[in-house]
């Protein structure tokens, strides 16, 4: 075999393994599934990690719910009641003035209005809202929750 053949062949070869490589790899990635159900059992944590149904390394799963379980029994481990998390999630809000077109929009995407993407995983949540504001001589009913991820605010003096 001449040499220029064996080199076309060689990055032929390494071009598909590379693709396969890349493909295998993709399928892997993890939804936002994370395998641990919530219930605080090391048992069904632990037959989670073992079964590979985690985003993280096997080890590093088994630290994650041999820790859990030493802080449970130390009483360190508990669940926030619903309203904490409600009461942190609208704190985030107050970075922007108050009656601001940013903390509308900011409220309704920590009610859930509007598009969300991506997990933990991927880097992070993105939550989106898009905002129609209206003339001053323009009337609007504003709906508490729309189909579409819009979000009407009336401007000073239409409401």
């Amino acid at each position: 075999m001449s040499a220029p053949l064996r080199l076309g062949a060689g990055v032929a070869l390494f071009g598909a393994t590379a693709v396969l490589a890349m493909a295998s790899a993709s399928a892997q990635v993890a939804t936002g599934f994370t395998g641990a159900d919530g219930s605080g059992s090391f048992a069904s944590e632990r037959a989670s990690c073992m079964a590979g149904r985690t985003q993280q390394a096997q080890a590093t799963c088994l630290e994650e719910a041999r820790n859990a379980q030493a802080d449970k029994r130390r009483g360190q481990l508990q669940d926030q009641p619903l309203d904490t998390y409600a009461a942190n999630r609208f704190k985030r809000c107050e970075a922007f003035g108050a009656g601001t077109e940013d903390r509308a929009a900011c409220v309704a995407r920590m009610q859930g209005e509007g598009e969300a993407s991506g997990n933990v995983a991927s880097g992070g949540v993105v939550r989106e809202v898009e905002t129609i504001v209206l003339p001053a001589s323009g009337r609007a009913r504003i709906e508490p929750r729309t189909a579409d991820p819009v979000l009407l605010v009336p401007t000073k003096g239409s409401y």
